[in-house]
């Protein structure tokens, strides 16, 4: 089982809890992780990755052990410690901005 942590945007979107489990077939990568979440919230798809071409929307990061994720391919075998549901996987918005000056 794999746990996957998603942000509040993307809770409120699928209406569930800040943590899902999913089951993943071996090997678990992030592309495994991401078919089987749209699989089972369809209303996530096109909100993480692009519905057409399947690459990460700009402002949503992944991590995992403490690591940045966002730039692996997305067929990269994520670490035994997630594939074991030790710990989650983290799907961030990612926050943008600047100063607002004077």
């Amino acid at each position: 089982m794999i746990r996957v942590e998603l942000p509040f945007h993307l809770r409120t979107l699928a209406g569930v809890g800040p943590e899902v489990q999913l089951e993943v077939a071996p090997p678990a990568t992030l592309a495994a992780v991401l078919d089987a979440l749209e699989a089972r919230y369809p209303m996530l798809r096109g909100a993480i990755r692009d519905a057409i071409t399947g690459q990460r929307r700009p402002f949503i990061r992944f991590y995992a052990c403490e690591q940045d994720l966002s730039n692996d391919p997305l067929a990269a075998p994520l670490p035994d410690v997630i594939a074991r549901g030790g710990e989650p996987l983290l799907i961030i918005g990612a926050i943008a901005g600047g100063c607002g000056g004077d």
